[in-house]
């Protein structure tokens, strides 16, 4: 176990995820809209273009035109309708039980809440920054390899024992195998490293992380995770 006071610098809700779209999505889907030649719109203005052309669809037809460009590679067509009706009423970044689908989902509400006023549930993450420190140089070598693991099992121990997580994942963070963590941290940067310290900033859904705001500065200890070599 390794040994870190952990220090919450900042705490913002945002409705959007930083970077989620970007031009060339934009242009994909307009694309899939029959749009002629999206390369001719102004960069400025291609998220209200497509904003625009999606608005021109029934929501529910949006919703499956949406998710068939995020999703094309894991739900088949049949899947992919069920969602888009769901879309409307349930927030499927949280409900689903695909965990590893959850950012999808929200990346796609959050398009379809702003291009349609509201008609889908509104969409709500996380952004923060945490500062990790240590006596020990060689601690901060837990985060060397899938960092989220050994990070999240720190910000839990920030939050009420009923928090989500440590509901759903104990074994996980009391552990050294955390796969879902990958799934649960959606951005993760490193702001800062020097030899006892870093700064992580963290992007995730309020779902899971929303209780860390209330974080005061705090002693915990984490472990770093169990790779598995791959067989051959």
């Amino acid at each position: 176990m390794k040994n870190f006071t952990v220090e919450r610098l900042s705490f913002d809700t945002l409705s959007e995820l930083p970077n989620s779209w970007q031009n060339q999505d934009y242009k994909e889907l307009l694309l899939k809209m029959n749009y002629d030649n999206p390369d001719e719109i102004e960069p400025t203005e291609l998220k209200a273009m497509c904003q625009m052309s999606l608005t021109d669809l029934e929501p529910t037809e949006a919703a499956q035109l949406v998710l068939s460009y995020l999703f094309a590679d894991q739900l088949n067509a049949g899947q992919i309708e069920n969602l888009a009706h769901q879309m409307l009423t349930e927030k499927l970044w949280e409900e689903n039980p695909e965990l590893g689908q959850h950012e999808g989902f929200f990346k796609a509400t959050q398009l379809l809440y702003e291009a349609y006023n509201g008609k889908f549930p509104r969409t709500e993450a996380v952004q923060f920054q945490v500062r990790l420190n240590t006596e020990d140089p060689e601690a901060l070598a837990v985060f060397d390899t899938q960092p989220e693991a050994p990070l999240l099992r720190l910000l839990a121990q920030g939050m009420p024992d009923n928090t989500l997580l440590k509901r759903l994942f104990s074994e996980q963070l009391a552990g050294t195998s955390f796969p879902e963590a990958q799934d649960i941290i959606w951005q993760l940067r490193t702001v800062e490293k020097a030899d006892k310290t870093v700064v992580f900033e963290v992007v995730s859904s309020a779902y899971w992380l929303d209780d860390f705001k209330y974080a005061d500065t705090y002693e915990a200890a984490t472990q770093a995770e169990e790779t598995v070599a791959e067989e051959e």
